[in-house]
């Protein structure tokens, strides 16, 4: 080996531990930082509690710190992020192990594990969502799979728990607050409907199939985003072929948690049985013809503007657990449009 090549090595090396190091200093700097401000909001209630008239009392208790922090420490002490710290501690206040562990890493015990996992900026989004149960669930996600602050909001603003929790009994929707989004059958990763507003295409628009196609695959990671946990793309318009004729299948996708393929067609318009059809036969042709031993059952699914639940219930065969049909839609849903979709299920 030449000197060159060892001292290339060895600064590959040396540079590889540096950023390491350096990202476990920014990790533990923003553990700690938000920690203390859980703190403080915990010494800003105790002490509104010890006031006559909570709400005046509170109000000028915090307009009093910020001026007296501001002029210690400088700016990041206004009012608003002191009453964000205030509404922290009251979110998150509720777990009698988090306490315990708090207690621990203010005695300075080495036995201490961290608790809060996510960017200050993440909890300030994360405490303006009202339902305990939902909060969590965004809290997993966001942790589990590394969701930056502004994939944080656009899976909210697409309703992600809302949409899983469409399809699950109380208890699964306990389960999505407790661990997140599990993924253990192949209807867990289905959703309906898919929200594609990253696409740019208005409701109204008229467009083809191989142009919403096409701005899917401009669009890819975005969509690998929508579609859910453990999704990697394989081909478009993959050509299958027998008798002498052709097929092609638009979007072929692998998901490594479930070991499959999953197959997706992209229909304008009402959903027609024959879609699910075809659908069925490209899913009988990779389970034959393309799948190992050791991968699952593949899975199908049939994305439209439009679809009747009867046409899919009756061209379907009962216990069906591959081909699925789902909505999309190309623009955020207001939340008149959720209530009447939780009306309907």
């Amino acid at each position: 080996m030449s000197e060159n090549l060892q001292n290339n090595t060895l600064f590959t090396q040396v540079v590889d531990l540096l950023q390491q190091s350096k990202q476990q200093v920014v990790r533990t700097i923003n553990q700690t930082m938000v920690y203390t401000y859980y703190e403080i909001g915990r010494m800003i209630v105790k002490e509104e509690q010890n006031g006559k008239d909570r709400a005046e009392y509170g109000k000028q208790l915090l307009k009093g710190l910020s001026k007296q922090l501001n002029n210690e420490f400088g700016k990041g002490f206004s009012v608003d992020n002191l009453e964000n710290m205030r509404r922290f501690y009251l979110s998150y206040a509720i777990s009698e192990t988090l306490s315990r562990k708090l207690d621990l890493i203010n005695n300075k015990s080495e036995t201490a594990s961290p608790i809060f996992k996510l960017s200050w900026s993440h909890y300030i989004f994360l405490i303006r969502i009202d339902d305990a149960n939902e909060r969590n669930f965004y809290q997993i996600e966001s942790g589990k799979y590394n969701w930056s602050l502004r994939e944080l909001k656009r899976q909210y603003d697409s309703a992600l728990y809302t949409r899983l929790a469409l399809s699950r009994n109380k208890e699964g929707i306990l389960k999505l607050s407790e661990k997140g989004q599990i993924i253990e059958k192949p209807k867990d990763i289905i959703k309906d409907p898919y929200i594609l507003e990253f696409l740019g295409l208005p409701e109204l628009h008229q467009y083809s199939e191989s142009e919403l196609e096409e701005e899917i695959i401009n669009k890819l990671e975005h969509f690998l985003l929508e579609l859910g946990h453990g999704f990697t793309f394989v081909a478009r318009q993959k050509r299958i072929t027998f008798d002498d004729k052709h097929f092609r299948i638009d979007l072929v996708f692998y998901n490594r948690i479930l070991k499959c393929f999953v197959l997706i067609d992209l229909k304008i318009g009402e959903l027609k049985h024959q879609d699910l059809g075809q659908m069925q036969m490209y899913v009988n042709y990779y389970d034959r013809e393309m799948r190992l031993e050791d991968e699952n059952n593949t899975i199908g699914i049939v994305l439209c503007q439009n679809k009747s639940d009867l046409v899919v219930e009756y061209t379907l065969p009962e216990n069906n657990e591959q081909i699925f049909a789902s909505k999309y839609k190309t623009v955020l849903p207001s939340t008149e449009d959720l209530l009447k979709l939780i009306e309907q299920i």
